[in-house]
């Protein structure tokens, strides 16, 4: 039996530190997989990339798999991250898959308009046809932005979520969906067979209120426990 310890967050934008922070109690600890769901920075400039890359690199996991979101502009026009930062087991994905341990992961930064961030497309025919490149088989889907009704609530209560995600997640049933970009959604839910899992550390004010979600990966059943 292979069990995987598998953490998740996501919305660091820069505040990266305090997770492995003693001083607040080290609460991202180690495992065999680290997932960052994107707004790995503020604005995405090489220096917050270059921050965040050399502590994500250097987190005691022996995998680091990350994506961007709609802050880190600098990723929509550099698809790749130095050999440096892979030979320490980091690897980005945009639009692509990776299989790590027998877990099929797929990752990508693609989110509804929202106002004039990065990588927006238009509801409907553009998302869907993103979307629709995510394998059947996949264990592990990595998006920025929540799929629609599922941990898609703002603090207003509005439902922002993307809707042709949600039915390809439907499709293609992975065992877990995460994501982040709505801090206010923060949580855990199981639909269909899958565990979504909304892993925004920041709150809506951009303070450290929520902790990493942890789990174990069970790759031979695939069943998950929280750790």
């Amino acid at each position: 039996m292979m069990k995987k310890r598998i953490t998740i967050i996501s919305d660091t934008h820069g505040k990266h530190e305090y997770l492995t922070s003693k001083r607040m109690g080290n609460t991202l600890g180690d495992g065999d997989i680290l997932i960052h769901c994107g707004d790995v920075s503020n604005m995405g400039r090489p220096n917050e990339i270059k921050d965040f890359l050399d502590w994500f690199s250097n987190t005691p996991f022996t995998h680091k798999v990350f994506i961007a979101g709609n802050h880190d502009f600098g990723f929509q026009y550099v698809n790749t991250i130095a050999p440096d930062y892979i030979e320490k087991g980091v690897t980005y994905l945009f639009d692509s898959s990776i299989e790590i341990d027998g877990i099929k992961f797929y990752g990508s930064p693609w989110q509804p308009v929202f106002y004039d961030w990065a990588f927006n497309l238009p509801r409907g025919k553009k998302l869907a046809e993103v979307w629709a490149k995510i394998p059947v088989n996949t264990d592990v889907l990595i998006t920025h932005g929540p799929a629609f009704r599922m941990l898609d609530h703002t603090i207003s209560g509005q439902m922002v979520g993307c809707e042709d995600l949600f039915n390809r997640i439907v499709e293609v049933q992975p065992k877990i969906h995460c994501c982040g970009h709505i801090h206010w959604a923060y949580g855990q839910k199981t639909f269909n067979g899958t565990e979504f899992i909304n892993a925004a550390v920041l709150n809506e004010r951009y303070e450290h209120e929520n902790k990493p979600v942890k789990l174990i990966f069970d790759t031979e059943t695939k069943e998950i426990e929280y750790n």
